[in-house]
């Protein structure tokens, strides 16, 4: 377990970004109507929100189509691909945005989505599953694991035929190594790849103990009170902490799963989350490398105009996936 006597100071925009969004209603404090209300609000796509959030790549294209739900539903996907030439089949890389699985968009995924594709030639394929307390717990897991089912089925008919990965950051970390647990114990699709960034792996009571939540319980852009409320949204007030689908740590077994990266961020309350998840592959024999950010807060990833290391942390993704999933150095696994 990693030590937290002299932490790196954060970055003083980030402290200020932090200060102003908190001046809004945390969601701590949201009633559900205000939550569905948050929800319902269009995310504005100017300078402002480009600059903080990063733009699609130059040299990819972002198509928006549905495809068939676990439940009759239909999930809305974006899907990403690059102009670049790929020797051989494209990968397919399945992406779960973060939001607590309360919030979150198709749009949030724009730069991290096209930035893969461009690295790796890959189609990306962003899923905007449903959204707690409208939909709670297992809703966002049976549309994440249906879409790639679907993905995996139709991967010729969306130009990719190559290795298989996922990706997501914080809730989306957790939706991608569920998603991961899931696919080993169903016999598939096979997963070549597990992008976990800032993952949420253990909901249970006892988690509350970790190290880093005590240390960062007022971290800014995620507090343990933030944790809590969605916690809470997502699980309801008697949801089952333990349900290896809620907290992939707590699965039987981690043997059999896929290659990993895990990032964490210094000033996180999850960063034990990830850390410990990361341990748990080591010990069942798992390749993992796993990346601290010092002086960085919980979605750093996410804000590329805001946080110095975002560039830093995709370029690490990027050689990751590349290695991993381009069909040069990867081996070619069933869908």
């Amino acid at each position: 377990m990693a030590y937290y006597f002299l932490m790196a100071r954060m970055d003083l925009r980030v402290q200020a970004w932090s200060w102003v969004t908190r001046r809004q209603a945390p969601v701590s404090s949201m009633t559900e109507a205000q939550v569905a209300e948050m929800q319902a609000r269009p995310v504005p796509d100017n300078k402002v929100t480009g600059w903080l959030f990063g733009t699609r790549r130059t040299g990819t294209s972002a198509t928006d189509r549905t495809i068939p739900g676990p439940d009759g539903n239909e999930i809305p996907v974006r899907i990403y691909r690059s102009g670049r030439a790929v020797s051989g089949d494209r990968p397919l890389i399945m992406y779960f945005h973060g939001g607590g699985f309360v919030f979150g968009t198709l749009r949030m995924g724009d730069w991290l989505c096209s930035s893969a594709a461009a690295a790796t030639g890959a189609v990306v394929v962003s899923v905007d599953y449903r959204l707690a307390p409208a939909h709670r717990f297992p809703a966002a897991v049976d549309d994440c694991y249906a879409a790639l089912t679907w993905a995996a089925g139709h991967a010729a008919e969306l130009g990719a035929g190559g290795p298989v990965a996922v990706m997501g950051e914080s809730a989306g970390g957790n939706l991608s190594a569920v998603v991961s647990l899931l696919a080993r114990d169903n016999g598939g699709p096979a997963i070549a790849h597990q992008a976990l960034l800032y993952p949420a792996t253990d909901m249970s009571e006892a988690a509350k103990e970790s190290r880093s939540r005590k240390v960062n319980a007022n971290a800014p852009i995620l507090s343990v009170e933030d944790m809590t409320a969605f916690r809470r949204l997502y699980l309801g007030h008697d949801g089952e902490t333990s349900d290896p689908k809620a907290s992939p740590l707590l699965a039987p077994s981690h043997e059999g799963l896929p290659p990993a990266l895990i990032q964490v961020a210094e000033h996180d309350p999850l960063k034990d989350d990830g850390v410990r998840y990361a341990e748990a592959l080591r010990a069942a024999g798992v390749p993992v490398r796993l990346t601290e950010y010092v002086g960085q807060p919980h979605g750093f990833m996410n804000f590329p105009g805001l946080c110095r290391s975002a560039q830093q942390a995709l370029a690490e993704l990027r050689a990751e996936q590349k290695a991993a999933l381009t069909p040069e150095t990867a081996p070619r696994l069933a869908g």
